[in-house]
């Protein structure tokens, strides 16, 4: 009986190793799911794209110095440098790293996520970054989170991160990857099986014997594309793997073991057999439309693109070096290698496996994200584009009209060859075996570390002419009576709302003039329309299921804010984007009856009367088509914190307040 009774409470008691993870830094709320929970954060992570707008916002908060253990300002994203713009903002940025105390990784040194892995990754610790692959951490046993920059900003300044307390979904991997199929095939059968919505309010947790056959960088490349499921989160367990690794990284020091334990259980769970896969690819023009290669095979491309956060090992570009070993580009193939990292650059210099790419015809490009995010290396018109990117949402790639296909090292390599996309099992070449190189690179010349305390403080903030203060926002308003500017349909993404690119990313510290770019894939007269009725009513946006799917870029919620945008109203909305709406401003809600979707036409007037009531009250919310006297029932998820923030007009107007 006694057994039984210790069972019974071993398994009431046991967690999964994501639970740990939440356990060991929660600072508010209960592990249920659904209730608002707090989390302390170890380390945070910025970018270029989405760091200037953090910088702008530390700045607006009179942040002295940073309150994590460790955080990190990288420059990835806008690295060309066309004009003044782009190099300003790099000077800015690593002031702004000097005058609050960050790490700094300066422009070339590489993409943010496999150069944190490499330098400060450490199994245990939560990490939140202003990037929605920032969960590529959890190959190592973090628990990474994706977030909008203004909350990465108060996470600096010594704030929790509030969530809702996520689902754990656990996927068992079993058996051994087969010749020619990778990392990329697995994290694609995910999205075969689950699509772009099926990570949706889960922390996906991969675990089971299959594990030790996938070294560190393999799970990054699964856990890097969590985000296109929509999940919170991807947590690997940290084993004898990840400790191989740290001490490759000469951080054995920082290894702890983590894992499930024996009886954890999952919300949901699945089971992938490895040795059963095949050689997948994402067809146009979503991460979730995913097929065998096989079944489309023989369509010709223009290019075959190889590197990005989605598949940044060493492996990845040696593996393509060799597979094009004795081979040439087929004529018409624009080969493009966007080595992740200096140090996979350097590795691949004295392994020689660069000679081979180059002999191959490849053109060898600056160590970032580049391509990834609309940073050069855009496809021609109307051509077939194969890259090993996470995402391939309508003209990400820069060419309006492109046709981008996602898939592994091993089939960008052997569509290069042929000119038209292969299936790499067709290839009549050995399967090439990937050592790592001995000695591993350690190249830490392009990181800067903080300054003391009392050198910070005298630094000044340098400030080229394209950066903007942050716009002021009011407090919200009672009632909304507006028009609907925009009717949007299912799984529109942030780039859609506010765009990547060369032409777009260079004023993301202007938010006046990247406002100018506001959904213009979609309705190129949105911005002008919305400057035009923006003091008198603002607008109101309807859209489908997912709205706001995509990267964690707040822009493109505070452009629209400063365009006037009061109310979204949707099926569904995108986990990141929903808190940034409430961080500036923006009431964000659903249909009661997704039916009434149907009901509401763009250029409808809304009426929305008693907000502030029904918020603090819990009354419900309605909207009544002004022309047509029909009422539609509305809900919200909001906690208390976060109707206090939204009624304030924002995070930054609540924390000032507060103080």
């Amino acid at each position: 009986m006694l057994n039984l009774i210790d069972a019974y409470k071993e398994k009431i008691m046991a967690l999964n190793t994501a639970q740990k993870l939440i356990k060991s830094h929660l600072v508010e709320g209960s592990m249920v799911v659904g209730e608002e929970i707090s989390l302390k954060i170890d380390q945070t992570l910025t970018q270029d794209a989405t760091g200037t707008m953090v910088m702008l916002e530390l700045e607006s908060m009179g942040l002295s110095r940073a309150k994590t253990e460790i955080s990190v300002q990288y420059v990835d994203h806008n690295l060309i440098q066309e004009d003044f713009k782009n190099p300003d903002d790099h000077l800015f940025l690593q002031s702004a790293s000097q005058r609050f105390g960050l790490w700094f990784s300066r422009p070339g040194n590489g993409i943010s996520h496999p150069v944190h892995m490499q330098n400060f990754g450490q199994p245990g610790k939560t990490l939140l970054g202003s990037d929605s692959h920032t969960p590529a951490a959890g190959s190592l046993g973090m628990l990474a989170i994706g977030a909008g920059g203004l909350d990465v900003a108060t996470a600096i300044a010594g704030e929790p991160f509030y969530l809702k307390m996520p689902k754990i979904f656990g996927i068992k991997l079993v058996g051994r990857l087969p010749d020619w199929v990778s990392a990329k095939d697995i994290i694609l059968e995910m999205l075969r099986r689950y699509d772009v919505k099926g990570g949706v309010g889960y922390i996906l947790e991969y675990y089971g014997p299959g594990l030790k056959n996938l070294s560190i960088m393999d799970r990054h490349v699964i856990a890097n594309m969590g985000a296109e499921l929509g999940a919170t989160s991807t947590v690997f367990p940290s084993d004898k793997v990840t400790l191989s690794y740290l001490k490759s990284q000469h951080r054995a020091d920082a290894w702890v073991e983590l894992a499930s334990d024996r009886t954890a259980t999952y919300d949901k769970k699945d089971q992938i057999d490895l040795s059963k896969l095949v050689p997948l690819i994402a067809k146009p023009s979503s991460p979730g439309n995913v097929v065998p290669v096989k079944d489309v095979q023989g369509l010709k491309i223009y290019q075959s693109y190889i590197g990005s956060s989605a598949n940044p090992g060493f492996r990845d570009f040696a593996m393509v070096a060799e597979i094009l070993k004795g081979h040439k580009a087929y004529n018409n193939v624009s080969l493009d290698i966007n080595p992740s990292t200096r140090t996979v650059l350097e590795e691949l210099v004295a392994s020689g496996h660069l000679g081979h790419l180059l002999q191959a015809g490849a053109r060898i490009h600056q160590a970032g994200c580049n391509g990834c995010i609309g940073m050069g290396q855009a496809p021609a018109t109307g051509r077939n584009s194969v890259r090993t990117v996470p995402r391939n949402f309508p003209g990400r790639s820069g060419t309006p009209e492109d046709a981008v296909f996602l898939c592994s090292p091993e089939t960008a390599a052997a569509s290069a060859i042929n000119g038209y996309i292969t299936d790499p099992r067709d290839l009549e070449v050995p399967y090439p075996q990937i050592a790592l190189p001995k000695p591993i690179v350690i190249h830490k010349g392009l990181l800067l570390s903080p300054l003391p305390e009392e050198d910070a403080k005298v630094i000044e903030l340098i400030k080229g002419p394209n950066i903007q203060s942050l716009p002021k926002f009011d407090a919200y308003q009672d009632t909304v009576t507006a028009p609907v500017l925009l009717k949007l349909g299912d799984n529109i993404s942030t780039d859609d709302i506010s765009p990547a690119g060369a032409k777009v990313l260079p004023f993301r510290s202007n938010i006046p003039k990247i406002s100018e770019f506001c959904f213009r894939l979609i309705d190129g007269g949105y911005t002008a329309k919305a400057l035009a009725i923006k003091e008198d009513s603002g607008h109101i946006i309807i859209a489908g299921e997912n709205y706001a799917q995509g990267s964690s870029r707040e822009h493109a919620a505070l452009a629209p804010r400063y365009l006037g945008l009061h109310v979204v109203i949707s099926k569904s909305i995108a986990r990141i984007h929903w808190q940034n709406l409430i961080n500036f401003g923006i009431l964000p809600v659903t249909f009661v009856n997704k039916s009434d979707y149907d009901k509401i036409d763009q250029e409808d007037q809304l009426i929305i009367p008693n907000i502030i009531n029904a918020l603090e009250k819990g009354t419900k919310l309605m909207a009544t088509i002004k022309e047509k006297n029909i009422n539609i029932p509305l809900q919200h998820v909001l906690s208390k914190r976060q109707i206090k923030i939204l009624l304030a007009g924002g995070l930054i107007n609540w924390l000032r307040d507060k103080s």
